[in-house]
């Protein structure tokens, strides 16, 4: 497994004299106009978010994301119980970011049946999974009914569950395939089972990035219009950022203004996820994996930009389980969730460890000394009779306070 150094969050004491030390601090730091902003509730500019890119004082970018972060959740951290299926590695949009589509000297074609996405959902019905979620590349010959039918089947086989499935780029396909509004598509895929969608495929919503990387998905302006098309016929969605590749630090802050009024527009998203770059058999592997303090930043500038956007994730599997757990003092209050067979990517898998259990989850959100809650995918509270056993007799006590 590839590890990733964490930043030790500051330690501080729970005590009002703890929290009153890290206020001092912000108010005489570099960021003393940003805290007034933040503890105001008034709007980053674009000035401010270049500002805290080109920072690396991480404890006050965590300490200002921490108090965003508890003014919106507390001391809550989500977590779901979740299963990935990705239902095929055929793609023609060749990004040279991915590792994941079928290509020469990499990874096999597959395309999963029926019967293969039964088998797979049969192989966990002991476990009491909330959300099946569903993502793939992008398969030229797969008809409209092949996506209607698999949503059918997941729904006859995992009636309780809650499907999210389909990123901006799948829809586009699956519209073209169609021959229907958007609009009239994402009705259709409703009466089949779907219920939200992933963030994937926001990558870095600027022309320059697009025309580089990943020239035949999605424009900038594409994904977003396809998102809040979802948002107005009902459905909820995410919305990720990949970085730590070509990117510059004002096409990240660009990426998250785009997010931002889009936002403001519909107020369907519920989740920013940002994804940490693996090079690992991509196109690009010259560049270096995403360092623990550029994850904590990248987390910590998402929830203070998006001051419209209800949860932050720090998505365990991308910037690996330390990271996540210092996360939480960093802006995110969110780590995802069990996670079964994600093949998106391989940065941290590499010996096939690719899910926690519950326990374990539970366990690394009480060592960073913040409350477990479980969810569904829309952040509905979920109480079961199992949650007493997972909580040790003391919770250990907090990494910092803000």
């Amino acid at each position: 497994m590839t590890t990733k150094t964490a930043v030790t969050p500051l330690a501080d004491s729970p005590s009002e004299a703890g929290r009153s030390v890290a206020h001092k601090y912000l108010q005489s730091g570099p960021f003393a106009d940003i805290y007034d902003k933040v503890m105001d509730g008034r709007r980053l500019s674009f000035d401010d978010g270049l500002r805290l890119w080109k920072s690396n004082d991480l404890t006050a970018l965590g300490l200002l994301a921490n108090l965003s972060r508890e003014a919106k959740n507390g001391n809550r951290t989500f977590y779901v119980r979740n299963q990935h299926i990705n239902y095929t590695n055929v793609c023609n949009k060749g990004c040279k970011f991915c590792s994941f589509y079928a290509q020469k000297g990499g990874p096999a074609p597959y395309t999963m049946s029926k019967d293969d996405v039964r088998a797979k959902l049969e192989r966990t019905k002991h476990i009491p999974v909330t959300e099946i979620h569903m993502v793939a590349g992008i398969h030229p010959r797969l008809p409209y009914s092949y996506y209607l039918e698999l949503l059918d089947t997941v729904k006859a086989t995992r009636p309780e569950a809650h499907i999210k499935a389909f990123t901006m780029v799948e829809l586009l396909q699956i519209q073209k395939l169609a021959q229907k509004p958007m609009s009239e598509v994402l009705l259709e895929l409703k009466a089949h089972g779907l219920s939200s969608l992933p963030g994937g495929g926001a990558e870095i919503l600027t022309d320059r990035v697009h025309d580089t990387l990943f020239a035949r998905k999605e424009t900038a302006t594409e994904w977003l219009e396809t998102a809040k098309t979802a948002h107005r016929v009902g459905l909820h969605t995410n919305a990720t950022m990949l970085y730590g590749h070509i990117e510059t630090l004002e096409e990240r802050v660009i990426h998250l203004m785009k997010l931002r009024e889009a936002q403001d527009e519909t107020g369907g998203f519920l989740t920013f996820i940002p994804l940490a770059f693996s090079s690992k058999g991509t196109k690009l592997e010259h560049i270096p994996p995403t360092t623990g303090m550029l994850d904590l930043k990248a987390i910590a500038i998402g929830r203070l930009m998006l001051d419209n956007f209800p949860h932050i994730k720090a998505f365990w599997m991308m910037i690996t389980p330390p990271v996540a757990q210092a996360a939480q003092w960093y802006g995110a209050d969110d780590i995802d969730g069990t996670i079964v067979e994600y093949e998106i990517t391989h940065e941290i898998a590499e010996d096939n460890q690719q899910q926690l259990t519950q326990r374990q989850l539970v366990q690394m959100i009480l060592e960073a000394g913040r409350d477990p809650v479980e969810r569904d995918p829309l952040y509905n509270v979920i109480e079961r009779d199992d949650s007493r056993t997972l909580l040790p007799e003391k919770p250990r006590m907090p990494l910092v306070m803000a």
